[in-house]
């Protein structure tokens, strides 16, 4: 089953994305001593899926399905 995405979060810099775990920013699971993976929004802008060529969910246009 696939997993909903939000397209633009609210406080992407709250949440790392870098797994399917989306940890606080203050408590990473994964232990490997890096730091916290930035949502694409963040580091690409607000059409960032756009560009990725990702359609928002028909359901909720603020999520997508990945």
């Amino acid at each position: 089953m696939a997993k909903n995405f939000p397209l633009n979060p609210k406080h992407p810099e709250r949440i790392c994305w870098g797994c399917d775990r989306y940890c606080p920013a203050q408590s990473l699971a994964c232990g490997n001593g890096s730091g916290r993976v930035m949502h694409p929004a963040e580091t690409q802008g607000e059409t960032w899926y756009e560009e990725w060529g990702i359609e928002p969910c028909p359901d909720n246009p603020r999520m997508a399905q990945l």
